[in-house]
């Protein structure tokens, strides 16, 4: 069983949420977010706990999402990395190709998995297109 921790459960954080929650062989450990309001609303929604710090939430899963806002990519990922966790990160990977490097360069040192969400990489319509 492969335990995932989220940071971020903002809007598009719910949707990982959702999606997190009913793969198989997959726990749902709990997720991080500063929001007070929103992070009781989806402890309550989701029967997880939300995590205080990401470090915590580190420590306690195996595998990260990382759903919070650009500017904290590259720290969150480069925390999540040094800990020896997989990472998936939304796009963009970081604020800067020279951030992007030293992820990507990190992550092979550390001989994590280490993966970007092109969501619309995979979207009917934009696939369509013959460009």
């Amino acid at each position: 069983m492969l335990k995932i921790g989220v940071i971020g459960a903002g809007h598009l954080g719910k949707f990982h949420l959702n999606n997190w929650s009913v793969i198989e062989n997959v726990q749902l450990i709990g997720f991080c977010d500063t929001d007070d309001a929103n992070a009781a609303l989806v402890a309550d929604k989701y029967k997880i706990p939300r995590f205080k710090t990401t470090d915590e939430l580190l420590d306690a899963c195996d595998a990260v999402d990382i759903v919070a806002p650009t500017t904290f990519h590259f720290e969150l990922c480069e925390a999540a990395i040094k800990k020896g966790k997989h990472v998936f990160v939304e796009k963009p990977l970081a604020n800067t190709m020279d951030e992007a490097r030293a992820l990507v360069k990190l992550a092979k040192e550390a001989n994590i998995k280490f993966q970007v969400g092109h969501v619309e990489r995979f979207n009917p319509a934009y696939l369509a297109l013959k460009i």
